[in-house]
């Protein structure tokens, strides 16, 4: 199969994008979305979808060993670390933008060509990025450093978060050239925060990701960065406002 240029790869990328939120959007406000109360099984099952190698008008976005999301636009483009669970969306249909997900297993094709697909519901695929992203944190991440207190043992000013914060991960969303979103980051690291920062101008598959849960929020972006503090979706960086999700993500909130 013969391979796009860079811009045009682009700018097809982002036609399918604004293809597939232009119909996602329109009939979805109308409709209840998911507040995170409905359990995950009660999703319905989506109409049977046909994935072809040449299946037209499609977005492919697979979940590499950080957690981190990429898109592709053909089933060949997808590499071997990713293909057995690849979101599959159409820019020509609504069903698989909303509370449930077109995921297909490209790593075996059937005999009429056609690739396995199933659905996911969309708290399942998102739970899956964090565990993905948590396990590569805890793999590469150093350990603390660990200051003697009384008697030789580690006392409270350990460098890290405060333990009732361990295991939080925030993700950013944001751009290379903006300076609230390098702050943010900088201020969640202060705070021994793991913070996982997405370039929405670099990775098409990140900007969709922000897209949907502003949408599923109820919030429009206007401005970035994006901070995602389990679950809790802010717009534009206020270390106050970080300070009060992270207490509300100590105590087990989820939205």
């Amino acid at each position: 199969m013969k391979r796009e240029a860079g811009g045009a790869r682009g700018a097809r990328i982002a036609g399918v994008l604004l293809a597939i939120a232009a119909a996602a959007l329109g009939p979805a406000c109308k409709e209840k979305r998911d507040d995170g109360t409905t359990p995950a099984q009660a999703v319905a099952e989506l109409p049977p979808l046909e994935l072809r190698d040449d299946t037209a008008n499609l977005m492919l976005t697979w979940i590499d060993e950080k957690g981190d999301t990429h898109v592709e636009l053909h089933p060949a483009d997808v590499p071997a670390e990713g293909r057995a669970l690849v979101r599959a969306m159409l820019s020509d249909r609504t069903e698989g933008t909303r509370d449930a997900f077109y995921v297909a297993d490209l790593t075996q094709k059937r005999p009429d060509g056609t690739y396995a697909v199933r659905t996911m519901p969309r708290r399942e695929w998102e739970s899956l990025l964090e565990k993905r992203r948590a396990e590569h944190i805890a793999k590469t991440a150093p350990p603390p450093a660990a200051t003697p207190g009384p008697g030789g043992s580690a006392g409270a000013g350990a460098p890290g978060a405060p333990s009732h914060l361990a295991g939080v991960t925030v993700i950013i969303y944001g751009a290379s050239w903006c300076k609230p979103c390098h702050q943010a980051a900088d201020y969640l690291r202060s705070k021994g925060i793991a913070a996982v920062v997405k370039d929405i101008e670099e990775d098409a598959g990140a900007a969709a990701e922000m897209q949907d849960k502003l949408a599923k929020s109820h919030q429009r972006g206007g401005s970035i960065p994006i901070i995602d503090v389990r679950g809790q979706i802010l717009v534009g960086f206020s270390p106050g406002a970080i300070d009060q999700a992270l207490a509300r993500a100590a105590g087990g909130t989820t939205l």
